[in-house]
């Protein structure tokens, strides 16, 4: 069994990050875990996706706390995938990568 865990800045990467898991390598969605790398609720260290300002939004809503990183667990039973889940890691910019 191998455990993977990595840190993303946005909200939107972490997403990105996890349905590719999902759909291009069958990982189950129950062996993947999303949290704050903080101890605060947080959306991310920066704004991205649908909390940056567009032209219809001032980018102004409270509702995406920016209290730290977002950070994926995966566990997976097979450890020959290892090194497919670090390569998606770091394809959608995971800041931190531990296993």
């Amino acid at each position: 069994m191998a455990t993977i865990t990595a840190t993303f800045e946005t909200r939107r990467e972490a997403e990105l990050a996890v349905e590719h898991l999902v759909q291009e390598h069958d990982i189950d969605r129950d062996d993947i875990v999303i949290e704050s790398a903080s101890d605060e609720n947080s959306a991310g260290s920066e704004a991205s996706g649908a909390d940056l300002e567009t032209e219809f939004e001032d980018g102004s809503e409270e509702d995406a706390a920016l209290n730290g990183g977002v950070k994926i667990t995966v566990t997976l039973d097979d450890v020959d995938m290892a090194e497919d889940i670090e390569d998606v890691f770091h394809e959608f910019g995971a800041s931190e990568l531990r296993d």
